[in-house]
């Protein structure tokens, strides 16, 4: 990666830190500002957001909930329900370009987006039935082990997959894409397809209870688990979390936890930047990205850590 492209992802990530430092800092210092500043605020944040998670392949939900939960004066259930439609948003923004490029997966994508939306559902009624003190709790012991995550997994960008398990086989979850960095043809093959699916499952769940989405675990699912390329990885846990998200979000617009002056500056915001993300997945370098988004987790889990104790009856 060039200098240059390195000093623009670092931007992107000073801009995200001053943006959550500024509304906080206008939170918390009594200051009346005009109703306006919130929404443009969410736009703002949300466009840098999206610039970032589609290279790391988490999806917008991740970075939303615990930045905006922690640094902007809403309720954690708005803010859980805008995070679904913003992970919905970014995917599905990004999934155009992504399949072009053969960078995701669709057959791949399906079967486990299946498992994790029916468990995303049911993860969304829990979440909504849980106290938002317990529910800030969750969110910041699951944040930090997501820092934990990316830190300690040793991911590869090219698993040797000896031979596809007969699921796979069956599935046809096999394919070609063109790695944008070095111009060669690379092809690819999963196993270990049965864990992989239950794997889903809970990812599902646990993404639904705390309105994030899942992509912060399902590319080390497809990566270290199925042996996707890491390149396919981030390209096809957009489409699945775009299934997922879309399922757990009807629960909260039935419950009425989503507020169009949240979740649509936010969801543009998103899709803008994500469309812009996607561009960059094939010749960004993915390490720089993902210690941007390390810091930033960190930062957003430590902030929902404090808010949860401070809030503990």
């Amino acid at each position: 990666m060039s200098h240059a492209g390195g000093f623009r992802v670092a931007a992107v990530g000073l801009g995200l830190g001053l943006a959550a430092v500024s509304a906080q800092a206008a939170a918390g210092g009594g200051t009346a500002l005009p109703w306006w500043i919130w929404p443009l605020a969410l736009f703002v944040v949300c466009f840098l957001i999206g610039i970032v998670t589609v290279p790391a392949g988490i999806g917008g939900g991740v970075l939303f909930v615990p930045i905006v939960g922690s640094f902007f004066p809403f309720h954690l259930d708005f803010v859980r329900g805008a995070g679904l439609l913003v992970a919905l948003a970014s995917a599905l923004a990004a999934a155009p370009t992504l399949l072009r490029g053969g960078l995701a997966s669709l057959r791949l994508a399906l079967p486990l987006a299946l498992l994790a939306s029916v468990a995303s559902t049911a993860g969304a009624l829990i979440g909504l039935a849980l106290p938002a003190h317990g529910v800030q709790l969750l969110l910041a012991g699951a944040v930090l082990c997501i820092v934990g995550l990316m830190l300690v997994s040793a991911k590869s960008e090219f698993p040797q997959v000896a031979a596809p398990d007969a699921l796979a086989r069956a599935l046809g979850l096999h394919g070609v894409f063109v790695d944008g960095a070095t111009g060669r043809s690379v092809r690819w093959q999963v196993h270990r397809t049965l864990p992989g699916l239950a794997a889903f499952g809970v990812i599902g769940l646990l993404g639904g209870i705390l309105g994030i989405g899942a992509g912060w675990a399902n590319v080390p699912a497809l990566n270290l688990l199925l042996g996707a390329p890491l390149k396919v990885a981030a390209g096809t846990s957009g489409l699945v979390l775009s299934l997922a998200s879309s399922s757990a979000a009807w629960v909260y617009l039935d419950q009425g936890a989503v507020l169009a002056v949240i979740a649509v500056p936010s969801v543009v915001g998103m899709m803008l930047g994500a469309r812009l993300g996607a561009r960059l997945l094939g010749v960004l370098d993915g390490t720089v990205v993902r210690r941007l988004v390390i810091a930033l987790l960190l930062l957003a889990g430590l902030r929902a850590l404090q808010q949860a104790v401070t809030a503990w009856p």
